[in-house]
């Protein structure tokens, strides 16, 4: 995940962000149903009630699908690396690097952060029992 995909201007996303700073994952939840969501909305997708909460994440998730990357595309990682397509405990997916070993479908993975000068850190996640950042 990059912010050229959840824009760090974009005011729907500004508490994803700010919790981001704070190494926090937030996703929304419906204060009508429950219902868990990402990428934010001004309504809910289940029920479609208005104004969602915001809440932190467990930052538990289980890798649903992942792909290998042997190009150079992005100039802080070099490749060859992971994406994943995560599902987190709460429900929502999450596209996201993977850091540390590579990681499999179904496999059990942890948030973990990556820090970056002039924005704010990604969310990432390594095999759980993984000690690298």
């Amino acid at each position: 995940m990059t912010d050229e995909t959840l824009r760090i201007d974009d005011p729907n996303a500004f508490p994803f962000w700010e919790a981001a700073r704070r190494h926090e994952l937030a996703v929304q939840r419906c204060t009508q149903c429950g219902h868990h969501q990402f990428y934010p909305r001004p309504f809910c997708l289940a029920c479609d009630a208005d104004a969602p909460e915001w809440v932190t994440c467990s930052g538990e998730a289980t890798v649903y699908s992942v792909t290998t990357v042997h190009l150079p595309l992005i100039p802080d990682v070099k490749p060859p690396y992971q994406v994943a397509l995560v599902t987190l405990r709460e429900g929502p997916r999450l596209l996201t690097g993977i850091v540390g070993q590579p990681c499999r479908i179904g496999e059990s993975v942890t948030l973990v952060w990556r820090e970056r000068a002039d924005a704010p850190p990604l969310p990432c996640f390594t095999a759980v029992g993984e000690q690298s950042a």
